[in-house]
């Protein structure tokens, strides 16, 4: 189950970041400030080429970091040497994020996927670490999949599934047909999941699915990305704690 009383508080998108001031998301000074703040960490895991868990969002490195290619094109050492092209900053790897942390606040770990088969040796070690932290952590994925193969892995550890309406334009659109869209949007692959929470985009709240889990069900319901005021008031309403950035919490 999911700690209400830790988990349900302001959690800070990739940690909170700000580019402008040299901080970047899924970085140790992003992490440091959501502690100093007292607020949750949200934050993402790419595998290295061996599975290593990263901390990183995207695919690909170019958006951040001065180096071509996919994330799982490299090793760990190797990403080790690079920085963030922003600040003089290293890519983190899942075990020193958590030693970072160090039960200070609550994480909620997103684990990425393309909807395709995910790496066995990255998921097992996901479940390792997570298996022997000590802080509250608890692990979500897009991908109804994962999670169920985190099931099986980590038991014990609170699991959710991250969705909203898969409609209009997306990074999604060259990976799921309309009817795969259609079962994600609500949720209907979540069941082999045995979900403890879930994390739906702000844009799309309310909707009969997410209503009947908050109020029927009195299930956790998180929100992702609020980051306007309209958002935070949408989040207030029809979700019990905000994913948010670029809001003064």
């Amino acid at each position: 189950m999911l700690d209400r009383d830790v988990f349900l508080r302001p959690i800070a998108h990739r940690g909170l970041h700000d580019a402008r001031r040299g901080v970047i998301e899924n970085t140790e000074p992003a992490f440091a400030a959501a502690i100093a703040k007292d607020y949750g960490i949200e934050c993402d895991l790419r595998p290295a080429a061996d599975g290593t868990p990263m901390v990183f969002h995207d695919l690909q490195l170019g958006r951040l970091v001065e180096c071509p290619g996919r994330i799982s094109d490299h090793g760990p050492a190797h990403l080790k040497t690079l920085t963030y092209r922003l600040a003089k900053t290293p890519i983190l790897s899942f075990a020193e994020l958590l030693e970072l942390v160090g039960g200070k606040v609550p994480l909620l770990v997103e684990i990425k996927s393309d909807w395709t088969a995910a790496d066995p040796a990255f998921l097992k070690a996901i479940a390792k670490h997570a298996k022997k932290y000590k802080g509250p952590l608890a692990l979500m994925s897009f991908d109804p999949g994962v999670m169920a193969e985190m099931k099986a892995l980590a038991p014990k550890l609170p699991r959710g599934i991250v969705s909203g309406l898969y409609k209009g334009e997306g990074w999604w659109l060259d990976r799921l047909d309309p009817e795969r869209a259609y079962r994600l949007s609500h949720l209907i692959e979540s069941g082999p999941v045995a979900p403890h929470f879930f994390a739906y985009h702000v844009k799309a709240l309310p909707t009969p699915v997410t209503r009947f889990l908050r109020e029927g069900l009195g299930m956790p319901l998180f929100t992702w990305t609020v980051r306007t005021d309209a958002d935070l008031q949408i989040a207030a309403q029809w979700a019990d704690a905000p994913i948010f950035e670029d809001l003064p919490l």
